[in-house]
């Protein structure tokens, strides 16, 4: 059965040329050349041993065998496009590709994800940790975490968690060396640690505190918050940390929180994918579950 059918790059070529009438748009949606388009329509012709265009000056035309095939063509390939979509939203062996940032992928959702495969084993997870966004139209990404505002056109987004900014440090500088931290005031004696670039920084906490006479810029900088947060915990000094990043930390007691003042963060976390892809049975079940696990840390 399969030494009847011709190849499916010229097949693919074939429709794209006959819906264009054109082998440069052609070539243009498929990212090939125009000589490859013309070399996989003649490669086609002899295949079946009769044209299939009508070459013109100025224009390309289907013969009538031609544009008799095309509809077949075209019905045969969305058929497989559909057929394979279906295969892929049901399981079908084809992992699911989550883009995370890699802050929120280290301190809050990795330790999560024993749940979620005790709960649907079948569904095979890929992780892509980075911090640019997604390009859905060229990556091969199914769902992703984002930090921002939940503006995304042509993105189906969910609010996962808002974040809550307040100073963090080791339980050791409560009460270790000359200078025990008791009050915001005591900040000047300590190292304040900062993530660059965020959302948040220490001048506008230490304004709200009250507190005066504190460089709110002096001290090392890290890219990334979990690597932050470890040199907080090792006790390198005081960082402002961010629900829901330090939130296990908090619960260990290898952070504590020393003063009362939080304040809102402007960006919360959001579920998004394609508007298209939202009701896929593999991108449903991981936006359920997470949303589900994002609510349970809410009410404990």
């Amino acid at each position: 059965m399969v030494d009847r059918l011709p190849p499916l790059k010229a097949l693919r070529a074939f429709e794209a040329a006959g819906r264009h009438l054109s082998f440069t748009r052609a070539a243009n949606e498929l990212h090939v050349t125009q000589a490859a388009i013309s070399h996989q329509i003649k490669a086609l012709e002899t295949w079946l041993d009769l044209p299939l265009f009508k070459r013109l000056n100025r224009a390309l035309l289907l013969t009538e065998p031609g544009q008799q095939y095309l509809q077949s063509v075209r019905k045969a390939l969305e058929l497989l496009a559909d057929a394979t979509q279906q295969i892929v939203a049901t399981g079908g062996g084809h992992p699911l590709t989550i883009s995370v940032m890699p802050s929120f992928g280290a301190k809050w959702l990795v330790s999560r994800l024993v749940q979620f495969s005790q709960q649907h084993p079948d569904i095979d997870l890929r992780f892509a940790a980075e911090d640019k966004l997604t390009d859905f139209t060229r990556e091969d990404v199914d769902i992703a975490i984002r930090f921002g505002q939940g503006s995304w056109p042509g993105l189906h987004a969910a609010l996962l968690m808002r974040q809550d900014v307040f100073p963090v440090c080791s339980p050791r500088l409560l009460e270790d060396g000359p200078h025990p931290l008791r009050s915001p005031d005591d900040l000047r004696h300590h190292v304040l640690l900062h993530e660059r670039p965020a959302s948040y920084d220490w001048r506008t906490w230490l304004l709200a505190a009250g507190v005066e006479g504190v460089d709110p810029i002096r001290g090392p900088s890290f890219s990334h918050a979990h690597v932050l947060l470890q040199a907080t915990i090792d006790g390198q000094g005081v960082a402002l940390g961010a629900t829901p990043l330090v939130d296990d930390d908090l619960a260990a007691g290898r952070l504590v929180k020393p003063f009362e003042l939080t304040l809102p963060g402007e960006w919360a976390y959001y579920v998004v994918c394609p508007e298209e892809r939202a009701g896929e049975p593999n991108v449903e079940a991981f936006r359920d579950w997470i949303l589900a696990e994002a609510r349970q840390d809410r009410d404990l």
